[in-house]
């Protein structure tokens, strides 16, 4: 099915975006920092995640679920505009992926490419992908490979998983 990414975060009823965050420390943004696009979201859950291995944990990680309740939003340029508000002011890698894709030791790797729809790099520009069969793309996987490769130089080398 052709663009059904949106149809994809409307699982749990409110259309959910999902996204994560290396780099920016482990004190959550406020909820008035996703207030993006002319877009306010209906609820902005933040999570500063438990366990994290100790190259991961210096640099901090934030997973955030930004909820509307309008299923009708297109929110394609909301995300691409989340993934930059995340990556501002910091060394940072972000991307939004769908609910259930997280592993400390999968982060952006080849394994979960297709589950990830969209990235951003600190210093470059947000790629988002709304077309599930996009995801599976080998162009798809190379671009979410290199924001792996950047995630891999933000933590000193180590590798994130493959």
């Amino acid at each position: 099915m052709t663009g059904d990414v949106q149809d994809l975060l409307c699982w749990r009823g409110p259309v959910s975006v999902n996204v994560f965050v290396v780099g920016a420390g482990n004190a959550p943004l406020p909820r008035e920092a996703f207030r993006l696009v002319g877009m306010v979201p209906d609820a902005v859950l933040a999570f500063p995640l438990l366990g994290q291995p100790e190259r991961v944990e210096r640099l901090g990680l934030v997973s955030y679920d930004i909820d509307f309740n309008d299923r009708s939003v297109d929110l394609r340029e909301y995300t691409g505009a989340v993934l930059r508000r995340l990556c501002e002011g910091a060394r940072a890698v972000a991307w939004a992926a769908f609910e259930g894709s997280f592993h400390y030791d999968r982060l952006l790797a080849g394994s979960v490419a297709h589950q990830v729809y969209g990235y951003c790099v600190s210093g470059g520009d947000a790629v988002v992908e709304w077309d599930s069969e996009r995801l599976r793309s080998k162009a798809w996987r190379r671009g979410v490979g290199e924001a792996r490769g950047a995630l891999d130089e933000l933590l000193g080398g180590g590798e994130t998983g493959r």
